[in-house]
């Protein structure tokens, strides 16, 4: 499955398709989507603007046929050179409605079907990877997707068995940065498909890059923040984890698909030429 066959929409973390109204403004998440499908293409060295310019075809295919299918898409900062998008959904049986929508549509389907060639001159491969929201090892408000330029993700890779041990030290970290940042937020999802598990996503986001040296800031005042009980659920993480990955990602707005009102609230920085 691939995004030519796979409607695209929003988050951040992080990070998917039809979200109903009270759970969306300006077709955007307001709350943390119950699934999220992530599509990662990685990008020639040296392509990625003309890589850029081809996926802008996809929103415009898709405001042609007025999809309500909105997404946001990520280009590295860090790491190999790829970029994300970020598809929220409330159900499969959404997303299922959204792929039967589409597949009906016969001129968005042969623009997606060029566009999709086209891809590959820039890339060298894709996959998909579905994500469950994990609200319970989530943290603090839903942000405003809209504004949200830069996306850090941190991806977990646990040893089989070893998933209880894991999410106390998730509960354990969250209480901690809660009482040391009272406004931090990130939302934490579970992969159910497309990659190797037990792995989790937790994304969070900041409206400037200069941000980080606050969130780095407070991460670093969690440990000795800790009680007794959380620190000792905190010294278990070398026996619950296997590999830790952070990445930063910039929100690149011409490969998003998001609706008029969004481009409108900041036309600067959604319809920048």
């Amino acid at each position: 499955m691939n995004k030519m066959t796979l409607p695209r929409c929003l988050l951040l973390g992080l990070t998917l398709i039809s979200i109903p109204f009270a759970s969306a403004q300006n077709g955007l998440p307001v709350v943390q989507p119950n699934h999220l499908t992530l599509i990662r293409e990685f990008v020639k060295v040296g392509h990625g603007a003309a890589h850029a310019r081809n996926e802008a075809g996809w929103p415009a295919a898709f405001e042609k046929a007025k999809s309500p299918d909105y997404y946001v898409a990520l280009t590295s900062v860090t790491g190999p050179t790829e970029a994300w998008f970020l598809i929220p959904s409330v159900s499969y049986a959404d997303e299922a409605a959204g792929m039967k929508r589409d597949a009906k549509d016969p001129v968005l389907s042969a623009e997606l079907d060029r566009l999709s060639l086209a891809d590959s001159e820039f890339i060298t491969g894709s996959t998909t990877i579905q994500l469950q929201a994990r609200p319970d090892l989530s943290l603090g408000k839903f942000p405003t997707v809209a504004k949200i330029r830069f996306y850090e993700i941190l991806i977990f890779s646990v040893r089989p068995g070893q998933q209880d041990k894991f999410e106390a030290v998730a509960k354990a970290y969250a209480g901690a940065r809660k009482r040391v940042s009272p406004d931090a937020s990130f939302r934490t999802y579970e992969v159910v498909a497309g990659m190797p598990g037990p792995t989790y996503f937790v994304l969070s986001s900041v409206e400037d890059y200069g941000d980080f040296d606050r969130t780095m800031a407070e991460d670093a005042k969690v440990y000795p923040a800790l009680n007794a009980e959380e620190k000792a659920a905190f010294d278990k993480w070398g026996e619950a984890v296997s590999k830790a990955e952070t990445e930063r990602f910039r929100l690149d707005p011409g490969m998003s698909y998001v609706s008029r009102e969004v481009r409108a609230s900041d036309p600067d920085f959604w319809m920048a030429k």
